[in-house]
């Protein structure tokens, strides 16, 4: 306990530890936005800044691999009858230490940002994702301290660094899923849904190559010999066989899997209705008084909605489902704190389709009609969308500038007529039959 001790403190361990801790809690807080909606997304992202900090470790375990050629002393140990593999444990046992700490420490960091807002916690892929990651990285220092010991000029760590970035990248876009589930450590951690979880049996197999390599990198670092070396890629092949024989063939188990659990709605006590998945269960309290004003607005309609969900669709999801007139499902969009994000997009989100589910298939969209419509039932003159949730604009402004003149035709007819006119609208929708020649001022296509 005395050596490994003094190696936390004279090797490398402690700088590699810190600079992990820093660049992992710059990177996620560079952007909390993408992470601040719940604990899986936060896992995730910490994983796939391991595009980073693998190579960090990879490089930390080199540079500290060449010590003993540093200080010259490699031939004076070999003459002491103290084993070799004894006397590179302390430093092995001082990266196996402060790594994972440092991972830990990135995680907790964000821990800190979600804590009072994420209510929905897997903790089981929770801690699957983060402890893989956290092992990806003794696996990486591992390597580099076996690497560092074989080829100790200066350059084997800044070489290794950069190649440690090219390696993780590359393989993750380049080899086939399976592969790339198997043996990368940021595969499947790019968020692309809110629901979006890794499958347990996909971080075993990762487990299992990662494990491997651990493996590879101690007997690489502790061999005496060449044909010691030579040996210490038997188990790299073996642990990668494995994890590719176990790693699960499914394309929708391998890229972007769901959590059917956070994709659940969780619903008001009263009416009328309003649901959100429970990955943002922490919004409904925001939503549900904008949702509601909402339904009062399509309330002048016939066979109104009377209820909003949260729009649990993916583009992932090979699933149709059906068009709802009980129904509005809107989009739910989480701020940077982890709260609703853009609330005055609400309204005219629940609004903007008269209630009607937008449908992929339906190819009979007119965004000028259903704009100048929805604005009738508001009251108000129809805006442009441009700024209302930044980095998403929902319609042209020349849609806009359109919808304005068919909305002051609307205004000329009576009450009685301009309601039967965008009722007409809305079952068209429902049905996906065509809108365009139902509003006064423009024609049929």
């Amino acid at each position: 306990m005395n050596i490994l001790g003094i190696e936390l403190r004279r090797s490398a361990a402690l700088g590699a530890a810190l600079t992990t801790v820093v660049v992992g809690v710059g990177a996620i807080y560079v952007e909390t936005g993408r992470w601040s909606s719940g604990w899986m997304p936060l896992a995730m992202t910490i994983r796939e800044y391991l595009l980073l900090l693998w190579p960090l470790a990879l490089a930390a375990g080199a540079w500290q691999g060449r010590r003993e050629h540093r200080a010259k002393v490699g031939e004076l140990f070999a003459t002491t009858p103290r084993p070799r593999a004894q006397r590179m444990l302390p430093v092995l046992g001082a990266m196996a230490i402060t790594l994972p700490v440092a991972y830990l420490l990135v995680t907790g960091a964000g821990i800190i940002w979600i804590i009072n807002t994420a209510q929905h916690l897997p903790l089981l892929n929770f801690t699957v994702v983060t402890g893989v990651g956290a092992l990806s990285l003794i696996a990486a220092a591992w390597l580099g301290l076996g690497i560092g010991r074989m080829l100790p000029a200066l350059v084997t760590a800044p070489a290794l660094a950069v190649a440690g970035v090219l390696l993780v990248f590359l393989s993750a876009i380049r080899l086939d899923d399976r592969l790339a589930a198997a043996l990368n450590p940021v595969h499947g951690s790019s968020l692309f849904h809110p629901y979006q979880t890794i499958d347990n049996r996909v971080s075993g197999a990762l487990a299992i190559s990662t494990a491997a390599l651990a493996v590879t990198g101690l007997l690489l670092f502790v061999a005496g010999s060449w044909r010691a070396r030579t040996a210490a890629v038997v188990p790299l092949v073996l642990g990668f066989t494995a994890a590719i024989a176990v790693v699960p063939r499914d394309p929708d188990v391998l890229n972007w899997p769901v959590d059917p659990v956070a994709r659940e709605l969780v619903c008001t006590d009263d009416t009328p209705t309003v649901c959100v998945s429970r990955i943002h269960a922490n919004v409904l309290e925001a939503l549900t008084p904008l949702a509601r004003e909402g339904l009062t607005v399509l309330a002048k309609l016939p066979n109104a909605p009377t209820a909003v969900h949260e729009d649990t669709q993916t583009f992932w999801l090979d699933e149709v489902r059906p068009r709802r007139s009980d129904a509005v499902t809107i989009p739910v969009w989480i701020d940077e704190r982890g709260k609703l994000a853009h609330p005055n997009a609400v309204l005219p989100e629940i609004v903007k389709r008269l209630g009607v589910s937008y449908d992929m298939q339906c190819q009979n969209r007119d965004g000028v009609v259903e704009r100048a419509a929805a604005y009738w039932l508001l009251g108000r003159e129809p805006q442009s969308d441009v700024g209302v949730v930044p980095g998403f604009v929902f319609e042209d402004p020349e849609i806009n500038a359109e919808a304005v003149m068919l909305w002051q035709g609307l205004r000329e007819l009576p009450d009685d007529e301009a309601l039967a006119r965008v009722t007409a609208v809305r079952d068209a929708l429902l049905v996906c039959a065509d809108i365009s020649g139902i509003l006064p001022g423009r024609s049929a296509r």
